[in-house]
Formats: structure tokens, C-alpha cells, sequence
């Protein structure tokens, strides 16, 4: 198929990029959030073809896959299709509702032309989404591979914009935290960390910057546990992925994290004071936490692998386009980054 989708979220991208399908990625001079094409950081493979949106028009397109409310006008726009109607597409819902918990309507609710896809059920479960068909596909990621060592006794956080985010992300929660373990804390607006909270230069909250995601998997995997602190939050990625590193999981058991961390690869509680027991546990266990560690990552491969993912989807899209596909022909004017795998 040739699935036009734009480049939000990078490692839920990167995985869906690996299926076998043409990925047309609207991309602008600019750059930016409409039109962000291919990102140079990562490594995908030769089929998400970078598409500038005047070539849309003419382009064979068999699927749209919506994520933003702004990019049904945009798709209309662009590629001259209303999407649902005159071209087959899904909204795929990344996060979970952002104000009142089990009363949020859902911006594509009571619509017949689409289906809105949830990555957790605890999102699906949340949103008011009326009439509008829904399914989930859980989270996949590409495997990094078993790459623990846990020498470094500390936690690993990974969360972007925690000084803006405050309290959705947990960052309020860092300092109970750090009671039981040097927190090491990634992602973007991360620098200065410390600092920026005001925390006491004793309290042991370290911010590292938002690095390549290779350099990020080598670096928290150096850290004898991952902790997961967010209040709100869809499924961090992130999270994921430490698991399919072999890392222990300390995590607040809100939203989707209780399904992602079970017994035996982690502790998952809403008690903050609870947890920072565990991690000094952990600390001061190195053993007991690479036999979690290993759990953990055998659970993830399980639950949350790239093959199941991409099946998982392949049966989204074959339902979407049945009876829909258009005729084949090559599209002019796309090109292809020469970096990715083929």
C-alpha cells in the first residue's frame, strides 16, 4: 500500500515504518510539524519516502493514517481527497484524554467514515469516542537488544519538558524519589534540570540532555533501574524500550503502566514512598535486579514486539482499504533518503 502519514512521534514511527508498505511522509522546505519528513537522527528503512505535499495530489494513495485534528483539513487540502470518504483512513489516537478523565470527547467521535486507533485500552477506555468505530494496537519497538549492565548504581528517567509538564510527568515526585537512588534524568529540556526545580544542590537529580536515541538505549542501560514517574501519560515509549534493553522497572501505576510492568519485572504502586524503597532495593541488589531486568525484557518481546505490532496492524489497514485500493502506478517526484535500510 501507499499509507501517507506525518512524522509525529519518532519511535512509534520508526516502528510502523518497518512494515512492508510504501510510507509517503509529507515533507516541507521548513521542515516543522507539518511537514518534518524523514529525520535525520533516525535510521529508517528505505521505504518511508520523503513526498513534498504539491506531489500528493497525484499520488496513488491507499490509506491515510490521521494523528492531529489539523491534519484532516490538511489532508484534504493537499492530496485533493476528503479522507474517509474519497480516500480510506484511520486516526491513530497516541495519548490519553487531556482534561476530565472519563468525560473528554474525542475530537473524530460519532464519525462512520473512519476508526479511531488507541495504542492502550486504558486510552480506548477513556475516551468518549460516540459512535466512531475503535480498536487498540499496542505499542511496538524496534528491539535495541539486551544491552544491561547496570553498573552505574542510579535510576534512568527519560521525560521531555519536565519543568513545563510538572506534575503530569511526575517531576514534582523527583526529589521523593531520589531518596532511594541518584536519578539520571533524558529527554528534551532536561539541561540544568536541577537547577530549574530549585532542588537543593545535595538532592541527587541529574539532567543529561536529549541524545540520539542510540547514545540514549547505550547510556541508560548503564543504569541499575529505569523509573518511570509519570501521572498522565498514554504509554511512554521510552519505557518500553528500557525493557527491551533488560532494565528493572520502578514505575507509578497510573494509566497503562500496571498492563506494561507485572510482576517480577519491576515495582509499579501509586505510593511514590513505596517506590523509593524499591529502588534502593534495587541499588543495593544488582543481582536481583538484572533477574528483573531479564523478566522484563522477556515480557516486552512478548507483549509489546515489533512482529506482533506490525501484524497487530497489518489487520487495521487490510480492514480499512478492503474493497478501496486504488490501481497501482509509480508516483513522480518522490524521493528517498539513501541512508535507510532497504
Amino acid at each position: 500500500m501507499n499509507i501517507v502519514l506525518w512524522h509525529v512521534h519518532g519511535s512509534w514511527t520508526t516502528a510502523f515504518v518497518q512494515g512492508p508498505h510504501r510510507y509517503l511522509l509529507p515533507t516541507l522546505p521548513e521542515r516543522g510539524p507539518w511537514g518534518g519528513g524523514r529525520p535525520e537522527a533516525w535510521d529508517w528503512p528505505a521505504g518511508a519516502v520523503e513526498t513534498a505535499p504539491d506531489r500528493l495530489a497525484d499520488a496513488e494513495v491507499d490509506l491515510v493514517v490521521l494523528q492531529r485534528p489539523e491534519e484532516l483539513e490538511l489532508a484534504q487540502r493537499w492530496l485533493g481527497r476528503i479522507p474517509g470518504r474519497d480516500v480510506p483512513a484511520v486516526y491513530l489516537e497516541h495519548n490519553a484524554p487531556r482534561e476530565h478523565a472519563a468525560t473528554s470527547r474525542h475530537p473524530m467521535a460519532d464519525r462512520s467514515d473512519l476508526t479511531i486507533v488507541h495504542v492502550t485500552h486504558f486510552n480506548r477506555l477513556m475516551w468518549d469516542c460516540g459512535t466512531t468505530p475503535t480498536t487498540v494496537v499496542e505499542h511496538g519497538v524496534v528491539d535495541p537488544g539486551h544491552r544491561y549492565t547496570g553498573d552505574l548504581p542510579a535510576a534512568a528517567v527519560v521525560v521531555n519538558e519536565p519543568v513545563r509538564r510538572n506534575r503530569v510527568t511526575g517531576t514534582d515526585l523527583l526529589p521523593r524519589f531520589a531518596r532511594g537512588a541518584p536519578l539520571d534524568v533524558f529527554g528534551m529540556g532536561t539541561d540544568d534540570l536541577a537547577a530549574r526545580l530549585g532542588l537543593d544542590p545535595a538532592t541527587p537529580v541529574r539532567g543529561l540532555g536529549d541524545l540520539p536515541q542510540h547514545r540514549m538505549h547505550a547510556e541508560l542501560a548503564r543504569r541499575r533501574a529505569y523509573l518511570h514517574p509519570l501521572r498522565w501519560t498514554s504509554l511512554g515509549l521510552a519505557l518500553i524500550e528500557a525493557m527491551h534493553l533488560g532494565m528493572p522497572v520502578v514505575a507509578l501505576a497510573t494509566t497503562e503502566a500496571h498492563e506494561a510492568v507485572p510482576s517480577g519485572t519491576g515495582y509499579c504502586s501509586t505510593d511514590p514512598d513505596r517506590l523509593a524503597i524499591q529502588l534502593r532495593e534495587l541499588m543495593a541488589e544488582p543481582e536481583l535486579a538484572a533477574r528483573m531486568g531479564a523478566a522484563a525484557r522477556r515480557h516486552a518481546l512478548q507483549r509489546y514486539g515489533l512482529d506482533r505490532f506490525l501484524a497487530s496492524w497489518e489487520d487495521v489497514l487490510l480492514r480499512a482499504t478492503e474493497g478501496r485500493r486504488p490501481a497501482r502506478r509509480p508516483m513522480a517526484g518522490a524521493t528517498t533518503a539513501t541512508t535507510g535500510r532497504s
